[in-house]
Parts: structure tokens; C-alpha cells; sequence
């Protein structure tokens, strides 16, 4: 089409969609809902993604260590296992610090009670915390943990040495799962939803085709280019699709606006943001998508259908 055709394009697309009103609303619609739910599932891949590396980088191993540990081997042992692949840090945490901590983190009076009725005893074990560069291979790291002989001798509990490490396993293994799982199915999604909206702009331009193909075959006799007979026909494909991006993304941001700020203050303990930067980008998305929809539906219906 050529750059002095767009006017006219544009001209005809307008009174196309106005004529044909109600085919094009059901077209804008089914494009609002499809780029509305496509980037709803962007967006939600995005915040949990982010909530579980907030809590990714709370994923710690625990050693318990006996109480009659030597230091010497101890010491040893921490300096061995902060060479290990996938280690970042490992602290000592001492008997005294790990009561103090038990009594600061519980909220409830009757764990308080319990502390101070201990008369001075301190069951809590000494132990090393042992933070992770890679949080996804806390598993391999405890059980390297678990088959070192040196942690065996100082461990809290040298019969099953298993009962000495503690992180989480099921609870880290069930997150780690659920991410992916919504990253696959907003992947899913987007394909699917994607593939609907092309579907239907197809045959919206389809049926504006054949309630037209007497206008199209009188422009044909008098010359005009294919370009200039295809023209309007892209063009409301376009226009389509562009204001059912437009709605989608003027909903995800109200959207945005009244959840996000919920959940800030529901779910205190976790990180509840999308980057402005990842929001602005997934509008772009939104709106690149919609422009590929219309002019592909587009144009795939005038091959099947226009002989020009």
C-alpha cells in the first residue's frame, strides 16, 4: 500500500467499522479479552516470579551441631564448606544466639514462657547457617552436607545424620514447582489467546470482504491496484485490534493500581512489585502483539478469500 493510499485507507477502515459496528465490536472484544488475559498472566508470571525470589533468598541450611562438637573441627568443617559449589557464606550461630533468635522471632507469649521456665538450661543446638549462591540447589548441597564425614562427627545427631540438616525440603521443592508450573501455563496461554484473537480478526475481515466483494469487483474494472483494494481491509483489521489493546492495557493498569497496594499490605514478609520498566514493556508486547494480529488476520483472509 502506498504512503498516499494511507489516508484513504484509514478514511475506509473507519466507515467499514462504523457500518459494520456490531462485527467489529464482537472483534475489539474478543481482542480486549484475549491481550487483557495475555497480559494478565505477563504480569502474574512476573509477581510471583519476584515473590519467590524474595523468598529464594531467605532459603538457608541449617546444621545442627552436638553440643560437644570440638571447635577445631567445627571451625574446619566451615571452611571446607564455603568452597563448595553453590555456597555463598556460612556463619557459626552459637547456642546462646540461637535461643535469643527462637525467642525474638516467635510472637506468642507462650513460647516466651516456655524460654524462661527453662531455669538457664539451653536445649537449643549450636549450628551452622549456610547461605546459597544458587537457591534452586539447595537440595544437592544438603545432601552433600548429609555424606560429609567431617559434619557426621560434630553433628547434632551422629545416628541418622539426615535429622541434623534442616531447610525445608518440601516446602522449597512445592515452591520452586509452582513457579514453573505458572510460567508454563502463561506461556501456554499466551500462544492460545493469541492464536483466538487471529482467529477472529480473521473472519471479521472475511465477512467485511464478502459483504463487499461488488464494490471490490467495480474497482477492479476501473483499475484500481491491488494495494489500494487491500488497503482499508488492513487497515480495520489494525484500527481492531489496536483499540482492544489500548482497553486491555488501560484495565491492567487499573488493575495494577488497586490490587498491587492490597497485596503490598496483605503479604508483608514478601517482595510485591513489578518494575515500571517490565510494565511499560509488557504494554509495548500487548500493543505489538495486537498490530501483528490485525495485519496478519488480516491479510491471510484477503488470500484466502480476495482474488486480487
Amino acid at each position: 500500500m502506498a504512503p498516499s493510499n494511507i489516508g484513504y485507507a484509514f478514511r475506509e477502515a473507519g466507515h467499514h467499522i462504523l457500518r459494520g459496528w456490531s462485527t467489529a465490536l464482537g472483534a475489539i472484544v474478543t481482542i480486549f479479552l484475549s491481550l487483557f488475559i495475555i497480559g494478565l498472566f505477563i504480569m502474574g508470571s512476573v509477581l510471583i516470579t519476584n515473590m519467590v525470589g524474595s523468598v529464594e533468598d531467605q532459603v538457608t541450611i541449617q546444621a545442627f551441631l552436638s553440643d560437644d562438637a570440638d571447635p577445631t573441627a567445627v571451625a574446619n568443617l566451615q571452611s571446607s564448606i564455603e568452597g563448595w559449589e553453590y555456597v555463598s557464606d556460612v556463619t557459626y550461630k552459637s547456642k546462646e544466639e540461637a535461643l535469643e533468635e527462637y525467642r525474638s522471632t516467635m510472637s506468642n507469649r507462650n513460647a516466651a514462657a516456655a524460654v524462661d521456665a527453662l531455669d538457664g538450661e539451653n536445649p537449643v543446638p549450636a549450628s551452622l547457617v549456610i547461605e546459597l549462591s544458587d537457591p534452586q540447589e539447595v537440595t544437592a548441597v544438603a545432601d552433600e552436607l548429609a555424606s560429609d564425614p567431617t559434619f557426621a562427627e560434630v553433628c547434632d545427631d551422629p545416628e541418622d545424620v539426615g535429622l541434623s540438616i534442616q531447610y525445608g525440603q518440601q516446602t522449597v521443592e512445592r515452591l520452586f514447582s509452582v513457579a514453573n508450573y505458572v510460567r508454563i501455563i502463561a506461556l501456554v496461554l499466551v500462544v492460545l489467546l493469541t492464536f483466538v484473537a487471529f482467529v477472529f480478526i480473521n473472519n471479521t475481515i472475511r465477512l467485511a470482504i464478502s459483504a463487499r466483494r461488488r464494490e471490490i469487483a467495480i474497482m477492479r474494472l476501473v483499475g484500481a491496484s491491488n494495494g489500494f483494494i487491500r488497503g482499508p481491509f488492513l487497515m480495520e483489521g489494525v484500527i481492531e485490534a489496536i483499540i482492544g489493546a489500548i482497553l486491555a492495557i488501560v484495565a491492567l493498569q487499573v488493575g495494577l493500581a488497586v490490587l498491587l497496594p492490597k497485596l503490598t499490605s496483605s503479604l508483608q514478609f514478601l517482595t510485591i512489585e513489578i518494575q515500571p520498566g517490565v510494565i511499560v514493556g509488557t504494554y509495548f508486547i500487548l500493543l505489538g502483539i495486537g498490530v501483528v494480529i490485525g495485519l496478519f488476520g488480516s491479510a491471510i483472509a484477503m488470500r484466502r478469500f480476495l482474488k486480487v
